[in-house]
């Protein structure tokens, strides 16, 4: 089995207060890709590409995922 590379993930400072228990973490560190994972559950790693990524932010940003809208 090939070795992970070493994800340097990080969080959302809201998620870093003790009463969230569960946070979305993303590692960008390693080129040419973007990794996710779940506080909860490290050990599932999702991996995408920087472009994917940028796309899924861009479309956050722009309220494409609001499900009130």
């Amino acid at each position: 089995m090939p070795e992970s590379p070493a994800y340097e993930f990080v969080s959302a400072v809201a998620c870093r207060d003790a009463r969230v228990n569960n946070c979305l973490e993303v590692a960008q560190n390693v080129p040419g890709v973007v990794a996710l994972r779940e506080s909860a559950a490290p050990g599932v790693v999702v991996e995408t590409t920087p472009e994917k990524w940028a796309a899924f932010v861009a479309g956050v940003r722009a309220g494409d995922f609001d499900p009130s809208a």
